[in-house]
């Protein structure tokens, strides 16, 4: 049964809004989804609607905005001085820096984080570093395939070891 420090493997659909949705991603006919329950890895919500499942059991529900990658934050679209995007060479890779393209950016303290360009004008990068899936109500339907007890080293370690997990 699944329970604080349970290690989980599931299949699952993601849809926007409601289980008839736009597809976002799933598991089926991949690799299932294997992690260790209670300890932060998942979306708080994403747990606690799983939590008592058991394997063979299936699962659906939803998940609003907010309490899944939170809503859409105005203050997380930045203007990027576009000179930041020049190379050795000093011009600026066109098939690198165009709308639509996800970047891998750092701000002043060290984080990494992604950010999508939405648009450019002059010599500015409007990029918006929300999570792609903020402001979207989620929807997962799936099945779970196995339980079991986390072992010591992986709750020391704080990732799931062996099939479906880290190997050392």
């Amino acid at each position: 049964m699944i329970a604080q420090n349970t290690v989980v493997s599931l299949n699952y659909r993601l849809t926007k809004n409601n289980e008839a949705g736009e597809l976002i991603e799933e598991t089926y006919g991949n690799q299932p989804l294997t992690f260790i329950y209670g300890i932060g890895m998942m979306i708080p919500k994403f747990e606690q609607e799983l939590n008592g499942l058991k394997a063979g059991d299936k699962f659906s529900f939803g998940i609003a905005a907010a309490d899944a990658y939170g809503v859409n934050d105005p203050n997380m679209v930045v203007n990027v001085p576009m000179d930041i995007f020049k190379g050795q060479d000093g011009k600026v890779d066109s098939e690198v820096v165009k709308v639509g393209n996800v970047l891998p950016m750092q701000d002043n303290q060290g984080n990494r984080m992604n950010g999508k360009i939405i648009e450019i004008a002059g010599d500015q990068v409007r990029m918006d570093f929300n999570h792609p899936l903020a402001g979207q109500d989620l929807h997962f339907t799936g099945d779970i395939i196995s339980t079991r007890e986390a072992t010591k080293e992986e709750l020391e370690h704080g990732h799931v070891h062996g099939e479906g997990g880290h190997q050392h």
